[in-house]
């Protein structure tokens, strides 16, 4: 017998009946992101996690969702012009398409209570296409962080992609995004 759809089931009869569930605002919401090419190098910046919640019950936490500001990208580790130029590109067609799908989401599909947080499973959406994506997500007092990598391609962003070209040699640039998210509740 599968645990997991009887845990969700009873997280989500719980909620639908309010009992004995609390949703918690987070606040101070930030994803650090890193993506590269297949040379060395790489770039990083942030977006930023503009609302979102978490649902417990009791103390174990059976839910959430969270929404990103996609127009809130930054480049870290250029200067102030290139930065500009790069976030530029990254808002265009070629990569997230920020003036249709100015907002990415996560909405909490599974929830299992781990040693040092809990394991998640969710749905992103990005440019409009939703993929399940599972991740560690550390809780400390009343913090939280998550270390995760998304491939790129499963979201159609196809810029210089290995899986949608051939032939890129040194131009190609890597399907997975690095992300590192963190914020308070």
């Amino acid at each position: 017998m599968n645990i997991k759809p009887i845990k969700v089931f009873l997280a989500s009869a719980l909620l639908s009946f309010g009992l004995n569930a609390q949703t918690t605002t987070i606040s101070n919401g930030i994803i650090n992101w890193e993506g590269s090419k297949i040379t060395t190098d790489s770039h990083v910046g942030t977006l930023e996690i503009i609302k979102g919640v978490l649902i417990f019950d009791a103390d174990s936490l059976v839910g959430g969702n969270f929404t990103v500001d996609m127009n809130s990208i930054v480049c870290t580790d250029l200067s102030e012009k290139s930065g500009a130029r790069l976030v530029s590109h990254l808002e265009s067609d070629d990569f997230f398409g920020v003036a249709e799908y100015p907002e990415a989401t996560l909405e909490f599909t599974t929830v299992v209570p781990t040693d040092y947080g809990y394991n998640i499973i969710g749905n992103f959406t990005i440019r409009g296409i939703t993929n399940s994506e599972t991740f560690e997500l550390k809780t400390d007092g009343n913090t939280a962080t998550a270390e995760l990598e998304i491939d790129r391609s499963r979201y159609n962003v196809k810029y210089r992609s290995g899986s949608f070209f051939e032939n890129l040699g040194d131009r190609l640039i890597n399907d997975e995004l690095k992300l590192r998210v963190s914020f308070a509740y």
